[in-house]
C-alpha cells in the first residue's frame, strides 16, 4: 500500500514523508525480500589481540581460511581489498575497509555506485566473562536493486560458518 500526501508532515519534506509512510505500510515480505543476511558466531578461546591479528592479515587468509583462495591488498581503513573466494573461483570481490576498531570491530563495504546494491560485512570481537572472545561475522546485502541481485547470491551460510570455524581453529592452535 502506498500512501501519498499533499504536503510535508511535521517539518519534513513531502518526499521524506512518503518514504516514512511507505515503510510504515509496505508489506513486510516486500521489505524483507529486498535484503539478504548471512551471519556466523563462535566462541574462541584466545585473546582478542591474537584473533585480530588473523583477521587483519589478509595476505595470510589463504593459509588458514578454507573459503579464500587469494587475497590482494592491505586491511587498512579506507583501502580497497580484493577477495577471491573458492565458492566463485577466479572472480574477485573488491570491498573497501570502512571501519577498524582494533581488537573489537572491522567493517567492509562493497557493491554498486550510489548504494543501488551493497553488501556490508561486519566482524565483531566481544570479550566474555570466561576470558574467551565471542566472534560474530554478519553481512547484509541491501539497496534498491537487491530484489534482483539478491537472487543471484548463492547460499553463503556454509562459507560463513567455515570462516568462523577456521578462525577459531587457527587462533586456538597458535601458542600464546
Amino acid at each position: 500500500m502506498m500512501c501519498t500526501i499533499s504536503g510535508p508532515v511535521s517539518g519534513t519534506s513531502s518526499a521524506t514523508s512518503r518514504v516514512r509512510l511507505y515503510r510504515a505500510f509496505a508489506p513486510r515480505r516486500l521489505l524483507s525480500a529486498a535484503m539478504k543476511v548471512f551471519s556466523s558466531h563462535t566462541t574462541i578461546n584466545a585473546p582478542a589481540e591474537r584473533i585480530w591479528a588473523f583477521l587483519t592479515d589478509g595476505q595470510a587468509y589463504p593459509s588458514w581460511n578454507s573459503t579464500i583462495e587469494k587475497f590482494e591488498g592491505n586491511i587498512t581503513e579506507g583501502q580497497t581489498i580484493k577477495l577471491f573466494v573458492k565458492i566463485n573461483p577466479g572472480r574477485s570481490f573488491p570491498v573497501k575497509v570502512v571501519e577498524l576498531e582494533p581488537n573489537k570491530r572491522m567493517v567492509w563495504r562493497g557493491g554498486m555506485p550510489l548504494g543501488l546494491f551493497k553488501g556490508i560485512r561486519t566482524f565483531t570481537l566481544t570479550p566474555t566473562e570466561s576470558g574467551a572472545v565471542a566472534f560474530d561475522m554478519r553481512e547484509v546485502f541491501s539497496g534498491p536493486l537487491s530484489p534482483i541481485f539478491g537472487r543471484m547470491i548463492p547460499d553463503l551460510q556454509p562459507a560463513f560458518d567455515d570462516f568462523a570455524a577456521d578462525l577459531k581453529r587457527a587462533a586456538e592452535a597458535t601458542p600464546g
